[in-house]
């Protein structure tokens, strides 16, 4: 099991819009030995941190997931609890979009760059 989170996210509005407004999450499971299940958080970062996706996905060997999740907020933060699987087990990626679908570089997280594991905090 591992926990992985992207760290918190800052998304202010420049000239009135902010960079982002929608995250794409993918998830890839390279183990051939059995589901597990992945459970996604995403947070409001605000003067509190609130929770605002909560989800449970169940992963096969060998598939790829993707989910696409509201994100025109000041900060947020998701974070993946992968059940059964370790970190070599799955490929997370996260992507900011802004409104017309482009990626945003700067709200670019992937898992064996910047995800960060939270285990043992």
């Amino acid at each position: 099991m591992a926990i992985l989170s992207t760290g918190p996210i800052e998304n202010n509005a420049v000239s009135g819009v902010r960079p982002t407004q929608r995250v794409t999450v993918k998830m890839v499971v390279r183990n051939t030995a059995g589901s597990s299940a992945v459970s996604i958080q995403g947070y409001v970062l605000g003067s509190s941190r609130t929770l605002y996706v909560s989800e449970v996905i169940e992963v096969v060997p060998n598939q790829v997931v993707t989910r696409d999740y509201y994100a025109d907020l000041d900060g947020y933060e998701f974070v993946f609890t992968t059940g059964a699987l370790t970190e070599e087990d799955i490929g997370i990626s996260v992507w900011g979009k802004n409104a017309s679908g482009q990626l945003v570089n700067a709200h670019r997280v992937v898992s064996r760059e910047n995800l960060g594991s939270e285990e043992g905090v």
